[in-house]
């Protein structure tokens, strides 16, 4: 009696010292993945190109198990919103943190003090900082050179295949790095390979609609003879096909602009605007959240991505590959 009493007794130490120990390792265990909170900040909230860099982001989170807060100011020109709100991002302690900075100088040192303490993943724009674990754009000064041949070809095909006139560019902001490399790239181009094409004006507006549509306006008025303008971020695509449309314009003046949404197509469709160069929102969101993850556990991650820009025509805008990316799926 006292064998069969001391064996079930060893068995149950044996049982407990079991259950201790898993209960042990349990409470030891790293965090799951659902555990960690990777905030997105992007330029503006309120913006189709930037709802779609969060769909993605958002995608991201879901498939990942990550929890991604989606902050950003309402303005791309409210520099000092977007510092507080990485400043106090960092101070949650996220297990990283993902941005696109509204301005180059202005954000390099908040995004070397935020790298102090986590990782920084930039997207889209670059910042006067080498603190970024990884950064993932698209090549803007490429895209650029795919705006200034875009214009050169709608020039040619509404002047019987002459690549020659006077030529406009209007950029959003002073000193945002994305649309400074692809005013660079543009340039690089119309010197390098038409040299037909004069450029007569380099103008930059305020961030508003409006102001890129009164600038169109005085250049065109300025201008008669105009040929063609880039307009190097949606805002200004916006305000100057407005300009390009009330002056019925359309076919004259070609217009090359930068990024989607519903008025750009719909002006594309209408002849009033002569191509867009697409980037892929959808994908800097989405890889962006990815690569912070796996750079928040210590995996290597590429420094630098190309996420790619595709010049789009209304004769190739149903074509898949287009469609993808001027429809992405937002929810």
């Amino acid at each position: 009696m006292k064998f069969v009493t001391s064996l079930l007794n060893r068995r149950a130490f044996v049982a407990l010292a079991a259950a201790s120990m898993l209960a042990g390792a349990m409470h030891s265990a790293p965090a799951s993945a659902a555990d960690v909170t990777i905030p997105i900040i992007v330029k503006d909230t309120t913006s189709f190109y930037w709802q779609i860099v969060l769909a993605g982001a958002r995608k991201a989170g879901k498939d990942l198990g990550v929890n991604v807060p989606e902050l950003g100011a309402q303005a791309e020109t409210d520099v000092n919103g977007q510092i507080s709100i990485l400043e106090n991002a960092v101070a949650s302690n996220p297990a990283a943190v993902v941005i696109s900075p509204t301005e180059f100088k202005a954000l390099g040192k908040p995004i070397d003090e935020a790298a102090s303490k986590v990782k920084v993943i930039g997207i889209d724009s670059g910042a006067d900082s080498k603190a970024f674990t990884s950064f993932l754009t698209t090549d803007n000064v490429q895209g650029g050179r795919v705006a200034a041949d875009g214009l050169a070809a709608a020039i040619g095909a509404a002047n019987g295949g002459k690549v020659e006139g006077k030529v406009a560019m209007i950029t959003a902001l002073p000193g945002a790095g994305s649309l400074e490399q692809r005013k660079q790239g543009f340039i690089e181009q119309i010197k390098a390979k038409y040299p037909g094409l004069q450029l007569v004006a380099d103008k930059y507006a305020d961030g508003q609609a409006t102001t890129g549509l009164n600038i169109a306006t005085d250049l065109i008025t300025a201008n008669p003879d105009l040929k063609g303008i880039f307009a190097s971020n949606l805002i200004m695509a916006q305000g100057v096909g407005q300009a390009i449309a009330e002056n019925n314009l359309g076919g004259k003046v070609a217009l090359i602009g930068f990024d989607s949404d519903e008025k750009l197509i719909k002006f594309l469709n209408d002849g009033v605007i002569s191509g867009l160069v697409v980037q892929d929102p959808y994908r800097m969101g989405y890889d962006g959240i990815k690569t912070a993850l796996a750079a928040s556990k210590g995996e290597k991650v590429e420094a630098n991505v190309d996420t790619g820009a595709n010049l789009v025509t209304k004769d190739n805008m149903k074509d898949p590959k287009i469609d993808a990316l001027l429809n992405p799926k937002l929810k």
